[in-house]
C-alpha cells in the first residue's frame, strides 16, 4: 500500500495572548474567527518577520508576543498571492476573514508556539 503525502508550506503568525488562548482552545488546530475590524487574516512567510512583529508590536500592546509555526497544504495556498508588505523579506498572505474556516481545514498538524517575547 502506498501512502501519498500532501506537500505543505510552513507559515508563521505572530500573536498575542488572547488569540493564542483561542488557538489552544481549538486543540492547536485552528485559527479563531476574525473580529469585525479584522477583515483579513495575515500569516507570514518567514520566521524573522514574525519575530519582529511579535517582539516589536505584540509585546508593547499586550505584554507578551508569541511566534507560531504551522503547515498548510501547498496546493490550497496557491489561491492566495504572496504580498510584499515592505522590504524583500516582509512577505505575507492575505486570507479574507470569510475564508478562514476553509483555510483551517487545510492546516496539517498542530499550530506550534516556537518563540515567546515579554
Amino acid at each position: 500500500m502506498t501512502t501519498q503525502r500532501t506537500e505543505t508550506t510552513t507559515l508563521w503568525r505572530p500573536t498575542g495572548p488572547e488569540e493564542l488562548a483561542l488557538v489552544a482552545a481549538s486543540g492547536w488546530r485552528a485559527w479563531p474567527p476574525r473580529l469585525p475590524e479584522q477583515p483579513i487574516f495575515y500569516p507570514v512567510l518567514n520566521e524573522d518577520y514574525a519575530i519582529r512583529i511579535a517582539r516589536d508590536w505584540n509585546v508593547p500592546a499586550s505584554g507578551v508576543g508569541y511566534v507560531t509555526r504551522f503547515e498548510v497544504e501547498t496546493e490550497f495556498l496557491a489561491r492566495y498571492p504572496v504580498r510584499r508588505a515592505g522590504g524583500e523579506t516582509i512577505l505575507e498572505l492575505w486570507v479574507p476573514a470569510e475564508e478562514l474556516d476553509e483555510f483551517n481545514r487545510h492546516l496539517v498538524g498542530e499550530i506550534q508556539v516556537v518563540r515567546e517575547y515579554r
